[in-house]
């Protein structure tokens, strides 16, 4: 760090050259003021041991080893954490506050300048504490035992001037996510797993437009604001969270907001989607494991740039996506049982123009990295079931074949699909050799839980979709790479 270091009795400040530094005047007078009083200039991200700063938002996030806490705060300084009421410590700044100037390879062309007016600070969850505080907010512990997981995916409000698609996000029945969440908080969840697609306001709403009027947009962190953390809030308070990227969240979309906020791993200027000439790293996230107990275990993986069409073994994406798979199969191996997500799913199905006949849905990059490595059954010994989002409703699909069971849970807000086949016949074939066992299906919004069963080899889950107000409508088990589902009586919750 260059420049003249503080003297010892100063606040502890870090300064990160990794920005463009906000323009208000307001933070660039406070910056002014610093840099005289301490003698050096560089952006002006920093954490300090001074009295506690009010976050904006607190939330843990499940990672592969330690979890972790964030906070996000409009102060120029990270706020301290208690562990088990002891002495406050100062958590390390992630990234900086910064406006973010439009990168030339934006997805819509009436975008903005992305502005993220907080600071987002980490500290790592310490192997034996029980509990934590940031300022006034009490954080999510992570769980001994974890016996109930909410799931959702695809949450946003979609406004996409490119497809003239804009969701009433002022409506909270066409677009329910803060009712999603508060229905699926209720439920005491001792963890809750986004499958991607968090971020949808990507252009302004038009004028005239009364279901959308006045609605945040753009990448910046107003827009996450309005889309995920205000709604989301009942749910970032109930548990740890681990979060799946969608393609929403590529570099050339929300991929800065990503990378700031949310995702597990550690924040650098290769990894940021700041600078086009590093999504070649940014976009292709390494694959990891969270245990859930000793039988099983999630594994993540980045689909965020997969493509609707086959690769070549040319291309980079094939190459990236490959050597990334093989790093599923070695996670596989430290579990009996693994449940795989990606956002995009390799086994599905849309309606076509009217409830009966289908289309395929599975993702074609995908399913040529997969096929190459894993013919008979696409994914690694060990998988038992695939979690996925993408598709806009519920799905739940047994095959006859070897292939695990494979999971749409894309209908927890954005425009959903509409409908959904009622059924789809026994040995329907969604690829090669992907023979339909048992299919059920549900295109209106809501969300799922995973329960575990106790069975002698602890291998049993049960799966409840709901309603957005929380009344159970179809239940699955799920055992052995197979799934037996059944709709519910509206009596039943």
């Amino acid at each position: 760090m260059g420049g003249v270091m503080p003297k010892a009795s100063a606040p502890c400040l870090y300064f990160y050259p990794s920005d463009t530094m906000l323009s208000f005047p307001s933070f660039r007078t406070l910056t002014l003021v610093l840099v005289a009083f301490f003698g050096y200039s560089h952006s002006w991200s920093q954490t300090t041991n001074t009295p506690d700063i009010a976050p904006v938002l607190v939330f843990t996030v499940q990672a592969e080893g330690q979890p972790i806490v964030r906070a996000l705060t409009h102060a120029i300084v990270c706020p301290a954490i208690q562990w088990d009421g002891k002495a406050s410590q100062a958590m390390t700044p992630r990234a900086t506050a910064a406006a973010l100037s439009v990168r030339g390879d934006s997805a819509q062309k009436d975008t903005k300048a992305a502005v993220f007016d907080v600071l987002t600070c980490e500290a790592y969850w310490p192997v034996g504490a029980h509990h934590a505080r940031v300022a006034d907010h009490d954080v999510p512990a992570p769980r001994s035992a974890i016996n109930r997981i909410v799931i959702i995916a695809d949450t946003g409000c979609r406004m996409k001037a490119s497809e003239n698609a804009f969701q009433p996000c002022n409506d909270p029945v066409k677009w329910p996510f803060a009712q999603v969440a508060s229905s699926a908080a209720a439920l005491k969840p001792d963890l809750v797993i986004h499958i991607g697609d968090i971020h949808y306001r990507e252009s302004p709403c038009p004028e005239g437009n009364a279901g959308c009027a006045n609605a945040a947009w753009g990448y910046g962190f107003d827009a996450w604001q309005a889309d995920f953390f205000k709604p989301a809030q009942p749910l970032l308070a109930a548990a740890p969270w681990v979060f799946v990227r969608g393609n929403h969240e590529s570099c050339s979309r929300a991929g800065q907001g990503w990378f700031r906020f949310i995702d597990a791993q550690s924040w650098t200027l290769s990894r940021s989607c700041n600078d086009p000439a590093h999504d070649n790293d940014a976009d292709y996230s390494e694959p990891y494991a969270v245990p859930v107990d000793a039988q099983s275990q999630f594994i993540i993986y980045d689909s965020s740039r997969t493509s609707g069409k086959s690769f070549l073994t040319t291309d980079l994406s094939y190459s990236k996506y490959t050597a990334q798979l093989a790093t599923v199969n070695q996670l596989a191996q430290q579990r009996p049982n693994s449940f795989f997500m990606s956002h995009h799913p390799l086994l599905a199905v849309v309606p076509a123009k009217d409830a009966s006949p289908f289309k395929l849905a599975g993702d074609k990059g995908l399913q040529s990295v997969f096929e190459a490595a894993y013919p008979e059954r696409l994914f690694p010994e060990g998988v038992s079931v695939s979690l996925h989002g993408h598709v806009h409703l519920f799905e739940a699909i047994s095959f006859k074949s070897k292939h695990p069971v494979s999971l749409v849970l894309g209908n927890s807000g954005s425009a959903n699909e509409g409908r959904v086949p009622e059924t789809l016949p026994a040995g329907t074939e969604l690829f090669k050799g992907a023979l339909i066992d048992e299919y059920i299906g549900r295109a209106d919004f809501g969300f799922v839980t995973l329960d575990r069963v106790e069975t002698p080899k602890n291998d049993e889950w049960l799966l409840t979709e709901y309603t957005t107000m929380g009344r159970a409508v179809i239940q699955c088990t799920l055992s052995g790479g197979k799934s037996h589902c059944k709709k519910l009586s509206p009596s039943v919750h």
